[in-house]
């Protein structure tokens, strides 16, 4: 029997173990499970209701902040407003009161920033977790029609990117492994690092996106920026082109991957916003974006199927065109084990 490795189940055992054996289909259920879909879209007559539930496993300082962002993120990818979220929160034997109050008040503090409110949820204390596991469900309102969907994803359309590649990811070892960092980053570097954190919300990129009008939205979590291209471009059946050089990143991200070898492009990255739209389109989103203090940038193009996937390196005689894969174990949890 396999042993599975840690992180996200990859696509072919999450569709045949997981996503097949569902059986029942609602008529109300307008967008169901499906790989690559962070979002369930449910029929509300003239409102459709947008769902999304995640876990935060990996990080522990700023658990209940990400466990906020990280649901809400995912309404905001389809151009919706969060308005509710639920959390459950389960805690290592040995917790204490002060655990709670520092989970729960950034948790409180990240929903308010996100104008959500925390409608509910569970707490326990329980021997079946070994440190602190939160999962969130955040709940979205728009009106019927109006949620992005990968499904539109068309050939041509430019590929845009929010903020910077990997920040989730070097904010939460930032915070984690300071004292090993302390060898590799200066204090203020490090300092800086853990800030990423302050910028894990896309609810403003989403928003203002869809305001102007996406063919797709997908928010960079597991798998990084290439693991998110790879699961929008699977729901529209379409290649991609991605310019390796056209990818932003801090420079204390990439200090960070290279001291632990991984890959920033493959890095969790909430926080980013991958927005698929029609190149005549692409100005005003980028314009509109930054003027609401979101740096955005132009990383690909969509291409035809037959094409592939491709991370294009360099240019000219020196270009190199390599395959992207689909999404595996995420880089952090070669780090965070």
């Amino acid at each position: 029997m396999q042993v599975l490795k840690v992180g996200k189940l990859d696509s072919d055992l999450l569709k045949n173990a997981v996503i097949d054996r569902i059986q029942l289909k609602r008529p109300e259920v307008l967008v169901r499970a499906g790989v690559g879909e962070d979002c369930a879209v449910i029929d509300f007559g003239e409102y459709e209701c947008v769902l999304s539930t995640d876990p935060i496993t990996a990080s522990v300082s700023d658990i209940g902040r990400l466990a906020v962002h990280i649901s809400c993120n995912d309404i905001a990818s389809n151009g919706v407003e969060p308005v509710g979220i639920l959390l459950a929160v389960m805690l290592p034997e040995g917790s204490t009161e002060e655990d709670v109050k520092t989970i729960m008040g950034q948790a409180a503090d990240a929903a308010a920033a996100c104008n959500v409110e925390i409608i509910g949820g569970h707490t326990e204390v329980t021997p079946a977790v070994n440190k602190p596991v939160i999962v969130s469900t955040a709940i979205g309102r728009g009106l019927r029609g109006c949620s992005a969907s990968a499904e539109n994803i068309q050939v041509g359309d430019s590929i845009i990117m929010t903020k910077t590649a990997g920040l989730e990811g070097a904010g939460i070892i930032a915070g984690d492994f300071e004292a090993e960092l302390k060898g590799v980053l200066t204090g203020d570097e490090i300092e800086e690092a853990k800030a990423l954190l302050d910028n894990v919300s896309v609810v403003r990129d989403g928003t203002v996106a869809g305001s102007v009008g996406t063919h797709g939205m997908h928010d960079v979590t597991e798998g990084g920026i290439l693991g998110a291209i790879w699961e929008m471009c699977q729901i529209a059946g379409v290649g991609a082109e991605i310019h390796e050089d056209a990818v932003p990143v801090n420079d204390v991200t990439r200090k960070i991957c290279d001291h632990f070898g991984i890959n920033y492009l493959r890095l969790i990255s909430s926080g980013s916003m991958i927005i698929m739209a029609r190149p005549e389109k692409k100005n005003e989103i980028i314009k509109k974006l930054e003027a609401v203090g979101v740096a955005a940038a132009e990383i690909g193009v969509i291409t035809p199927p037959e094409d592939g996937l491709l991370l294009v390196d360099g240019c000219g005689a020196c270009e190199k065109r390599v395959p992207i894969d689909p999404p595996g174990p995420d880089e952090l949890y070669k780090v965070v084990k």
